[in-house]
């Protein structure tokens, strides 16, 4: 670590960053939950396609990615925080994911897949979720 140091020990931050999931998150479960209920048919982490997309609607060329803020570096408030404890490895980390991202949406597209992204923080508003599912379906 640079110097800072951890709020929790080194037992407890490995816990706390264990529990940590890629995939089945909760922000994911709701966007299934809405797509399921929108009657549409899809297809979970396609390790076949560029970057894994969490959603993958085949018929439709459709591959969503449901992000969380702070991971993927939105720009909202949760998104633009950076924790003080070893903050040059998150800016990094955080940073990694984004090139990472922006690579993968390339590549998709490249191979004529309509990609979205569905950021944690826009699954607050339910209607608007749904509103914009039902967009991407339609």
């Amino acid at each position: 670590m640079s110097g800072a140091t951890d709020v929790y020990g080194p037992e407890k931050r490995s816990a706390v960053m264990r529990r940590v999931k890629g995939r089945n998150t909760a922000p994911e479960m709701t966007v299934r939950r809405a797509l399921t209920k929108l009657g549409a048919r899809y297809r979970l982490h396609r390790k076949d396609l560029p970057g894994n997309p969490d959603i993958v609607l085949p018929g439709r060329k459709l591959a969503i990615f449901v992000h969380g803020c702070f991971w993927h570096g939105h720009d909202c408030p949760r998104g633009a925080r950076v924790p003080k404890q070893n903050r040059d490895y998150w800016v990094a980390k955080v940073g990694r994911n984004v090139a990472r991202d922006v690579k993968s949406r390339e590549a998709l597209a490249a191979l004529g897949w309509r990609v979205e992204t569905v950021w944690e923080c826009e699954l607050k508003d339910a209607g608007a979720l749904d509103a914009r599912l039902a967009a991407m379906l339609a």
